[in-house]
């Protein structure tokens, strides 16, 4: 702590005092979500597009906040997003985890990039997720290989359940959902909801102030997604099929499902 001499008098006392009372308000929780009144602030609105690109099809879908493990040992992961309005970029880092000092790029559609010495092209740049094309027929196929078993075992066991483009698996997987237009409810609880392939979902928080939710998926021991702040309207994704943020309370959130 800084000590005042004699000589500071009683100026400097006074200045400390007005220092003090300054630092009585209330503060902003840690995240920032936080004003004078004690309240949380709304997060700042996404402003779109929603998507840029387009999807062809048999595409790696890389979610928001998460990881994805390719072909060779690889991975990469959805770091950040901006938008403008009119335009969208993705940060993408490469590896399925994180780890400091990673490369990590922007990207729009049509950019390409090579992850662990594998070339692919961007195709698709949602709020929600990058949709990257492999550019080798290997890796097409290593993506597209059939597992030995549809049955979760926990942990990297899982890895050809958690990373694939596989139709069989990607069809076992949206069959653990509920049907288009039905609503799948996440409660906020803390708990930890399983489905088929080894997907889990974790509500992280939900703050009804401001209409804001965050949603955690893991698979194969991989961080899948980490949508932060997401409200009522907002697109999220997991194993592929894609639901709109119905509601949200600070008992539960409820998707409905978008995507058959």
């Amino acid at each position: 702590m800084r000590r005042y001499g004699r000589g500071a008098g009683t100026g400097a006392a006074a200045a400390l005092a007005l220092l003090a009372l300054a630092g009585c308000g209330t503060s902003p929780d840690p995240g920032g979500k936080g004003d004078d009144t004690g309240k949380p602030t709304p997060a700042a609105r996404d402003k779109g597009p929603a998507c840029v690109g387009e999807d062809p099809g048999s595409t790696v879908h890389v979610l928001r906040g998460g990881g994805f493990k390719l072909p060779g040992g690889g991975g990469v992961q959805y770091a950040d997003a901006t938008a403008d309005g009119t335009k969208r970029t993705a940060t993408l880092r490469d590896g399925a985890t994180y780890t400091s000092g990673q490369q990590q790029w922007k990207v729009t559609p049509g950019a390409e990039v090579t992850l662990s010495g594998h070339a692919y092209t961007v195709r698709e740049v949602c709020a929600h997720r990058v949709t990257l094309e492999p550019e080798s027929a290997e890796d097409r196929t290593a993506l597209a290989a059939e597992p030995t078993s549809l049955e979760p075992r926990q942990g990297a066991a899982d890895d050809a359940l958690c990373f694939t483009t596989n139709p069989t698996v990607l069809k076992a997987a949206a069959q653990g959902f509920p049907a288009q237009g039905d609503t799948l409810s996440l409660l906020a609880n803390g708990g930890v909801q399983r489905f088929p392939t080894g997907l889990s979902v974790t509500v992280a928080y939900v703050h009804p102030d401001t209409g804001t939710a965050g949603l955690d998926a893991n698979c194969a021991t991989v961080p899948v997604a980490g949508y932060e702040d997401v409200r009522a309207g907002d697109t999220v994704e997991f194993a592929g099929v894609e639901f709109e943020v119905a509601t949200l309370t600070d008992k539960a959130v409820r998707l409905t499902r978008t995507s058959g």
